[in-house]
C-alpha cells in the first residue's frame, strides 16, 4: 500500500481523568455510569452525536431473565430500564420460548434518558469524537487520542475501557493486545439494518399466528405464546419467504423476523442481512449500508403483500447504522467458549450473568441455529482483561469470547453488565493505582453486589 509520512505534531492534552471509556454503546454508558457512581472522574467518547449505540436501532434488549425466568441483570442496567419504563418506553421484561427473555424499548427515549443518567452522575462527555489511536508510556495504556471537529486531542487517563464493540482501541498494536475475528475460517455473522414499519396491524398478525400455525409457520415459538402477548418477536414464516422468492422477490434472509414496539402499530423488521460483512473495516461498512438499504424495498414489497397485518402499513425509517453482530474480538486473560455457555459454568472470579442461547447467523448462508445452556451461565473477571498489556479494559461484544460464546454473550443485557463490571474494576484500580489485573475480584465483586448487580 502507497503511503505518505506525516510531519511530526504537538497534541493538545483535553482532558486527565481516572477513567476513560471509548464508545458509548450499551457496555460503555454502563461503564461511564458505574465508574462516576464508584467516585471516579470519568470521561466518555463517542464518535456519534448521541449515546446509546445499538439501544438505538431498534432492537429489543433480550437476556434480562434467565431461562427459569428469573432476573439476571441488576445495577445500572436495570436503573436505565426502570427509568424507561416511568417514562413508557420500556416494556415488562417478558419470557420468550426461542430469546429466553425480551423487553422493547423505544430507541428516542433512550438517548435522552441515558444521557441525563450519564450527567447526573457526573461523567464528561465528548461526542462528535472519533478514537485515532492509543497513548502508551512504559508498556501501559495511559489513554487515548482522538478527532474531533477541526482538531485532534489526547485525553491521559490512569484506566482506560474499550467499549467501542469493534475493539478499535485494543486493535491498536502499541497497546500490546492482540485481537481475531470470526470463525476458524475467518467468516463473520452478518449485519442487519433495521427498520420501521408503522401503521401495521399488530392484532391481525399476532391471530393469525395463533389460529392457522399450520400456515403461518414459526421457529421453536409455540402459536398460543401469540395468542397470549401483544409483544413478541416472530421468526418464522419460512413458507411465505419461499413462496415470495419463487416470484421473483430477493429476499436475502430465511426467516421473518419482527419486533412489535413500543406504541401501536409499530413493527421493527430485522431482515435485511449483508453476509461477507467485516464490521471493523470502513469501506465494507459503506458496502454494507448500501447493500442493506437495497434490500429494503423488496421486503417492504413482501410484507405488505404476503404477511398478515401489514396491507396498510409503510416503511417509515431506518436505523442510523447498520447493527454488527461480529466484528474483533480481544484476547484476554479468560476466554468464555461454548462449552462453558452450554454447561451453565460457574467461576469463583464472576462479575456477570447471561441465559441468552448461543445464537450463530451463518457466515455464509441465510440462516442460524441456537443451543441453550438449562439456565445461565458466569462471565468471568479474566474475559474483561486483554492481554500482554496494561491500564486497558474491555467490556461489550468484543470482550475474552470465542465466535460461539460471542454468539450468546453479545445482547445488550449482557453486554451491560460486562460495561458495569469494567467500570467499577478501572474505578478501583485507579483508586489504588494498581492494574486492574492486579485488582482482587473478590472486591469488585462486593462492589457490584452492593450496586445492585446481580451475582450467583
Amino acid at each position: 500500500m502507497k503511503t505518505i509520512t506525516e510531519p511530526a505534531r504537538s497534541t493538545p492534552v483535553a482532558a486527565e481523568t481516572d477513567v476513560l471509556v471509548v464508545g458509548a454503546g450499551p457496555s460503555g454508558i454502563a461503564a461511564a455510569v458505574a465508574a462516576a457512581r464508584e467516585g471516579a472522574r470519568v470521561v466518555l467518547v463517542e464518535k456519534q452525536g448521541y449515546v446509546g449505540g445499538n439501544l438505538t436501532i431498534g432492537l429489543p434488549i433480550l437476556g434480562f431473565l434467565s431461562r427459569k425466568g428469573a432476573p439476571i441483570i441488576g445495577g445500572v442496567a436495570r436503573d436505565l430500564l426502570e427509568r424507561l419504563s416511568n417514562l413508557g418506553a420500556a416494556s415488562p421484561h417478558q419470557a420468550c420460548p426461542l430469546h429466553v427473555s425480551l423487553t422493547i424499548v423505544d430507541p428516542e427515549t433512550v438517548k435522552t434518558t441515558a444521557l441525563e443518567m450519564l450527567l447526573e452522575a457526573g461523567v464528561s462527555l465528548k461526542l462528535h469524537t472519533t478514537l485515532a489511536g492509543a497513548i502508551v508510556q512504559n508498556a501501559n495504556v495511559a489513554g487515548a487520542t482522538f478527532v474531533g471537529k477541526g482538531r485532534r486531542e489526547a485525553i491521559l487517563a490512569k484506566q482506560t475501557i474499550d467499549c467501542t464493540g469493534d475493539a478499535d482501541l485494543c486493535a491498536d498494536p502499541a497497546t500490546g493486545a492482540t485481537t481475531e475475528k470470526g470463525d476458524a475460517r475467518g467468516g463473520m455473522q452478518p449485519p442487519t439494518l433495521m427498520f420501521r414499519m408503522d401503521n401495521v396491524d399488530v392484532a391481525q398478525l399476532r391471530n393469525a399466528i395463533a389460529a392457522d400455525p399450520a400456515s403461518y409457520q414459526m421457529d421453536f415459538i409455540p402459536p398460543e405464546y401469540f395468542a397470549q402477548h401483544p409483544r413478541f418477536i416472530t421468526v418464522g414464516l419460512r413458507n411465505l419467504i419461499e413462496k415470495a422468492r419463487a416470484d421473483g422477490l430477493q429476499i436475502p434472509t430465511d426467516r421473518t423476523i419482527l419486533i412489535t414496539g413500543i406504541r401501536p402499530g409499530e413493527i421493527w423488521v430485522n431482515m435485511t442481512r449483508v453476509k461477507g460483512t467485516d464490521g471493523a473495516d470502513a469501506a465494507s461498512l459503506t458496502a454494507a449500508e448500501i447493500a442493506a438499504r437495497r434490500q429494503i424495498a423488496p421486503i417492504v414489497t413482501y410484507l405488505t403483500t404476503r404477511v398478515p397485518g401489514f396491507q396498510n402499513a409503510f416503511f417509515s425509517h431506518a436505523a442510523p447504522f447498520i447493527g454488527i453482530r461480529e466484528s474483533r474480538r480481544v484476547h484476554c486473560r479468560q476466554m468464555l467458549n461454548r462449552d462453558d455457555i452450554l454447561a451453565c459454568r460457574r467461576f469463583p472470579d464472576a462479575i456477570a450473568v447471561g441465559s441468552y442461547p448461543v445464537d450463530l447467523h451463518h457466515p455464509d448462508n441465510n440462516d442460524c441455529t441456537l443451543e441453550w445452556c438449562a439456565d445461565c451461565y458466569d462471565i468471568p473477571y479474566g474475559s474483561l482483561l486483554p492481554l500482554n498489556t496494561g491500564n486497558l479494559l474491555v467490556a461489550g461484544r468484543c470482550a475474552g469470547f470465542t465466535h460461539e460464546a460471542m454468539a450468546s454473550t453479545r445482547v445488550m443485557s449482557t453486554c451491560m453488565a460486562l460495561g458495569e463490571a469494567a467500570g467499577r474494576a478501572a474505578a478501583l484500580s485507579a483508586a489504588a493505582d494498581i492494574h486492574p489485573a492486579a485488582l482482587d475480584p473478590q472486591l469488585l465483586r462486593a462492589r457490584l453486589r452492593a450496586a445492585g448487580a446481580f451475582l450467583r
